[in-house]
């Protein structure tokens, strides 16, 4: 598998920074050619389930996704079950020591696509960061409703 982490800082509280993260629908506008529909009821919380579907027009896959750890706002795991995306992401969110306050925001995946060798994983793991960790710094710089 390939196994990639993201860390960054943000000046949002740990409280909102974990909001954006976890705000499934939301992931959707950040990653091309996907959109995210959660497939049980609110709140989110372990056993909560989702799917991101990735592709144009009727070509595309799947990324079933299920909530297995949730601990807002500090940290939650997701198990991927697709037929061509496996594996798993963690985000976890810690408020920053120091007056200047905010988080800091760590997502950690290992990421599988079924039928792609093992050698191309550094492949993918860059892959992974650069479109993860840009949908994550995005998530949260967006500006604040309300």
């Amino acid at each position: 598998m390939a196994l990639f982490r993201i860390a960054d800082r943000t000046p949002l509280a740990p409280a909102e920074a974990w909001r954006r993260l976890t705000a499934w629908e939301r992931h959707a506008a950040q990653v091309p050619f996907t959109r995210i529909t959660v497939t049980t009821a609110p709140p989110t919380r372990e056993g909560t389930r989702f799917v991101a579907r990735t592709g144009l027009g009727r070509l595309g896959f799947d990324d079933p996704m299920e909530v297995t750890a949730w601990q807002p706002p500090y940290r939650c795991r997701l198990e991927k079950h697709g037929r061509v995306v496996t594996g798993w992401a963690e985000i976890e969110v810690r408020e920053e020591p120091g007056d200047g306050g905010g988080a800091r925001v760590v997502w950690t995946e290992d990421l599988r696509l079924r039928g792609l060798p093992r050698v191309c994983d550094p492949v993918l793991a860059a892959a992974g960061r650069l479109v993860f960790g840009r949908a994550m710094r995005a998530l949260l710089r967006e500006p604040k409703r309300g």
